[in-house]
């Protein structure tokens, strides 16, 4: 584990996105409780912002994701919205144009994360936040969450990552099922269909997410950042192109200290200790 205090990098209470480091997991809280932590335009660029900034520091190993309140994000704040001044509104630059540079958007940064990311999902998770849930490489359910894939109810599609997400996690056909009606799954049909990795009591959430995150956090970092790329690359490439890149990625990892300190300690019967490097 890196060598840091137990908490840095402590963001104050009033923000829409709370961020703490410790142990070498950063956690990300939604903080709009009132409002059931549904995206505005702060939200939206607090949470980018603060992805990126966990991804590029050497001392965070695992990303966890979770929400204030009773919900984990309803969606977008539709009130906002129908009042001309969110997301999605008549007065809002972005929906009048055919192309968007999405780079910098949460879907798509969540994506191309090189660290492990973790959904601790508290709550309801409702059209954008569940787009957001299915974005985490790991889900783990309060007994009480839902996703609510409601979509086509509002009118619209799920436009930050759902069609590409949920025909992979669960076949075309549960997909469309679950798109087309707009239905909502509780945790233990999320569990069943293969969405959520396992579903715990509401009061051990975020200590079954800290102790997943933990074992994560005491592998070798720069391995765990491998398989993870090598496994997104995977999704678009052939077999034989896929073994060729994993092997390209092994080479340099064999020159790594935490290569040699996981063979050593192996052999000497001990914990292996990693530094990242």
């Amino acid at each position: 584990m890196p060598n840091q205090p137990n908490v840095q990098r402590q963001t104050h209470n009033d923000d829409e996105v709370l961020y703490a480091v410790a142990d070498g997991v950063a956690t990300l809280t939604l903080n709009r409780p009132a409002r059931l932590n549904t995206i505005s335009r702060a939200m939206l660029q607090q949470l980018g912002e603060l992805l990126l900034k966990a991804d590029a520091d050497p001392d965070v190993r695992v990303v966890i994701l979770t929400a204030t309140g009773r919900a984990f994000c309803a969606g977008l704040d539709m009130t906002e919205a129908t009042q001309g001044s969110g997301i999605g509104s008549r007065n809002d630059a972005d929906s009048a144009r055919t192309t968007l540079d999405l780079k910098t958007a949460p879907p798509t940064i969540l994506f191309n994360m090189e660290k492990p990311t973790i959904c601790a999902l508290n709550g309801s998770a409702a059209g954008y936040g569940m787009d957001i849930a299915l974005g985490c490489d790991i889900r783990i359910m309060a007994a009480s969450a839902k996703f609510a894939a409601a979509f086509v109810k509002r009118g619209v599609v799920p436009e930050s990552g759902g069609t590409w997400f949920l025909p992979r996690m669960i076949g075309w056909a549960k997909a469309a099922e679950l798109i087309f009606t707009g239905r909502t799954l509780s945790a233990p049909d999320s569990l069943a269909m293969g969405l959520a990795n396992e579903v715990v009591a509401d009061g051990d959430l975020m200590s079954r997410a800290r102790a997943v995150a933990a074992e994560i956090a005491g592998n070798a970092p720069l391995a765990v950042q491998a398989a993870k790329r090598m496994m997104r690359s995977g999704l678009s490439e052939s077999f034989g192109d896929h073994v060729h890149h994993v092997f390209l990625q092994l080479l340099p990892l064999f020159r790594t200290e935490d290569f040699r300190e996981g063979m050593t300690s192996f052999l000497e019967k001990r914990p292996p200790h990693f530094k990242g490097r």
